[in-house]
């Protein structure tokens, strides 16, 4: 019998070559597969390391303002004003209470502000260089302040009691008590300098009510 003409440029397949095909394109998905997954790993570490790094400089920077803030807050501490402590001494009061009475035992220290003489005063007073070797000494500033605090002691402690005298215990036994008290104190001292000078700070010290 004759045999089917066959194309001589077309060679018939044999086994091997059709089932190594899916092979090959099997493992080039593997490839293309674990090449992607290593793509996006190493862009995720830099990343992350990106966004760690930049924290941590702002951090850096944030603490490095804050002590330079810190540090010039300190230097302007150093030169506000400090005002004159007046100690007024120890009172001993009844107080508002009624049933059952009560008294109140403290301690009461003022805070005031320096007139333009005192200031000028002590400015002279912490520069003894300047008054040369033949000048006398500057005058002491406190005993011009003393002298006006015995003065006024009597009106202040006649103040600070009436205030004080017409509070309750359970007033008192408040924080808030306390300060609407040293606010009241402060209000009345300075209507008796009459502008010249005011009071910057009360402070109470020993506080006992019983």
């Amino acid at each position: 019998m004759a045999k089917p003409n066959q194309p001589r440029d077309i060679k018939p397949q044999t086994g091997e070559e059709k089932t190594s095909t899916p092979a090959n394109n099997s493992l080039g998905r593997i490839v293309a597969i674990n090449l992607i997954t290593t793509i996006l790993i190493c862009t995720i570490i830099f990343i992350v390391n990106f966004i760690t790094t930049q924290k941590l400089s702002n951090k850096i920077d944030t603490i490095s303002m804050s002590n330079s803030d810190t540090e010039q807050t300190e230097e302007v501490g150093e030169e506000i004003e400090r005002g004159l402590i007046v100690d007024m001494g120890e009172f001993t009061m009844n107080l508002a209470d009624v049933n059952p009475r009560r008294y109140l035992k403290v301690n009461v220290a003022l805070e005031l502000s320096k007139t333009d003489m005192e200031r000028a005063a002590f400015s002279s007073a912490k520069a003894p260089e300047s008054s040369g070797h033949g000048a006398p000494p500057p005058a002491d500033p406190m005993k011009f302040i003393e002298e006006e605090m015995n003065q006024f002691k009597p009106a202040i402690r006649d103040t600070i009691i009436s205030t004080l005298s017409s509070k309750t215990s359970d007033e008192l036994a408040t924080v808030p008590g306390k300060e609407l008290a040293k606010e009241q104190i402060a209000e009345s001292v300075d209507a008796l300098f009459n502008g010249e000078r005011e009071v910057m700070r009360v402070s109470f010290g020993q506080f006992i009510m019983q």
